[in-house]
């Protein structure tokens, strides 16, 4: 009986360790959504996307309210708030980028306390055409 408490317990923690935070099991970057789950995940971009998403799967968050707050040289540009109607809801937003918006992008994943949970930024560049 110990050993499998111990084993459940060392395995759980194995695949919290891969969660960006305890609550979040999934944030990413993707070039769509489809079905509630990210198409094409990805790590930059460049201006012949125009349109990028940012996909968070979250946990036990019920009744509790986040924010995707997109920013931008210092200035944000989208805040975008979500209520949290399950133990496992998936949120996702966008963000149409100009071409001339080059540079890093950072999404901030916010509590309803304004307590950042996750940041995650993503290089937008110009295209080599």
């Amino acid at each position: 009986m110990k050993k499998t408490i111990l084993l459940f317990l060392f395995f759980t923690n194995i695949a919290w360790a891969n969660w960006p935070h305890e609550n979040i099991s999934q944030a990413v970057f993707s070039k769509s959504v489809d079905d509630r789950q990210p198409v094409e995940i990805i790590t930059e971009a460049d201006d012949s996307l125009g349109k990028i998403y940012f996909f968070t799967n979250l946990r036990n968050l019920v009744g509790d309210k986040i924010m995707h707050r997109w920013i931008y040289k210092d200035k944000v540009k989208a805040e975008i708030s979500f209520k949290i109607k399950g133990n496992r809801w998936r949120v996702w937003s966008s963000k149409n980028i100009w071409h001339t918006w080059t540079g890093l992008w950072t999404v901030e994943v916010l509590d309803q306390n304004d307590k950042i949970l996750l940041v995650k930024t993503i290089n937008f560049e110009k295209s080599a055409l």
